[in-house]
């Protein structure tokens, strides 16, 4: 019978806590009488300590697709990232990532679709369907940040290899390149990396495919050079580097679902009435900010996406 067990031990305080917060915790816990502690979890990019002139203001659009708030800084949303393939450390991306060569990049679509094929990144849309889109994400380890993304909608590179009835799923597969991955020779995860979605989820108008950020192309650490964004769940579900997207009758499994399921489900949405089994998700740290914040149902988008999980019981289905 095979087994399968949490790989992750807990880790030092410093790999879930920002920086510079770590650097003065005793001042911290001498002035508040708090103890400061985290453990390491699977999420989205980390940043903080917002510079004078890094924040952007955007407006409010009525689809949702925006937010007013103030942009993570570029330099920090870029520098302190989840990507296990390239270490477990939130450095270890950006120190480890300079050999991956993200082009020449193609994409399979397989599985239950009336045109499988592949598409040439070159060839994921026209200019003219490219869209920039800032959301606010929500890391698993209770932070949260803003980032302006450039990618296309999901919904509409799946249309054009016509999903059939059958399709309920769409399960994602990330590159696996051991040799321009040092992460990947670690048995920390399954590789490749996996994700998935229901199919009203990847059709969803929120649901991102990812080419740019910052209106720059997507650096190799944040998932280039192409990754999925789905902003109403925690980060982890947004798979990097993706080689191959494949439409299919059954759930599909996903790589953290695997390593801990009492952990991390399926579906992974931004829910604060439902905890992690060792800490609580009530509350969440936006960047640049030391009091913590309410964790908004569905990070803040229920308005577009709740109607997805109408007569579910999101306390199962977490």
């Amino acid at each position: 019978m095979l087994i399968r067990k949490n790989r992750f031990a807990e880790p030092r305080e410093s790999e879930v806590t920002d920086p510079a917060l770590y650097l003065r915790r005793r001042e911290f816990v001498a002035l508040a009488g708090l103890a400061a502690g985290a453990l390491l979890l699977p999420g989205c990019s980390r940043a903080s300590d917002t510079p004078a002139d890094a924040p952007s203001k955007s407006t409010d659009s009525p689809d949702g697709f925006e937010t007013s708030e103030a942009e993570t800084p570029f330099d920090k949303a870029t520098s302190y990232n989840n990507f296990y393939e390239f270490g477990t450390d939130k450095e270890d991306p950006k120190e480890n990532s300079g050999a991956f060569v993200p082009k020449p990049w193609s994409v399979a679509i397989e599985g239950e679709v009336a045109k499988p094929g592949t598409l040439a990144l070159e060839d994921l849309a026209p200019a003219a369907a490219v869209q920039e889109r800032i959301y606010r994400m929500r890391c698993v380890e209770a932070w949260s940040m803003v980032i302006p993304w450039r990618g296309v909608p999901l919904a509409d590179v799946l249309t054009r290899f016509e999903p059939t009835s059958r399709a309920k799923y769409v399960a994602f597969t990330s590159v696996l390149r051991p040799e321009q991955m040092p992460g990947q020779k670690r048995d920390v995860l399954e590789w490749p990396y996996r994700e998935g979605l229901r199919i009203d989820e990847a059709m969803h108008p929120l649901a991102l495919l990812v080419t740019g950020m910052y209106g720059r192309e997507l650096p190799n650490q944040n998932g280039a050079p192409l990754r999925l964004v789905v902003p109403w769940k925690y980060g982890f579900k947004g798979i990097k580097s993706i080689v191959k997207i494949r439409l299919q009758e059954e759930r599909p499994e996903t790589t953290w679902n695997m390593a801990g399921p009492s952990e991390y489900g399926f579906y992974s949405n931004v829910n604060p009435d439902v905890d992690h089994p060792r800490w609580s998700q009530k509350r969440e740290r936006r960047i640049g900010e030391f009091a913590k914040r309410p964790t908004l149902p569905f990070n803040g988008y229920a308005e577009q996406v709740a109607s997805l999980y109408a007569g579910m019981d999101l306390r199962a289905n977490f």
